[in-house]
């Protein structure tokens, strides 16, 4: 039987930064939807708690409002739902007529 080799300590810390990042989202989640935690008890955060999870998560997690997505594709002659996406968007894409 082959042994396991022993998680170095950035690796242990990575876990644990992990699992809190998925509780502080799971306990946050509850509060936002009003449903009861594991223990059946119905979450309740201040201000003060709802603050620490925000400044917690911002270290934890990326901020997707700053990522911003760019394509440019071709779109082909007949195809109704891009050509309309396209006029809806504004967008520099050109329809090809053949």
């Amino acid at each position: 039987m082959a042994a396991t080799a022993k998680p170095n300590k950035e690796q242990q810390d990575r876990t644990r930064a992990a699992i809190q990042t998925t509780q502080l989202v799971k306990r946050i989640q509850n509060y936002a939807l009003e449903e009861k935690d594991d223990q059946d008890n119905p979450v309740e955060l201040d201000s003060n708690r709802l603050r620490a999870i925000e400044i917690l998560l911002r270290k934890s997690l990326p901020d997707l409002s700053s990522v911003q997505m760019q394509a440019d594709i071709e779109i082909e002659p007949g195809n109704k739902l891009a050509e309309l996406m396209a006029r809806i968007d504004g967008n520099s894409r050109t329809i090809k007529k053949d």
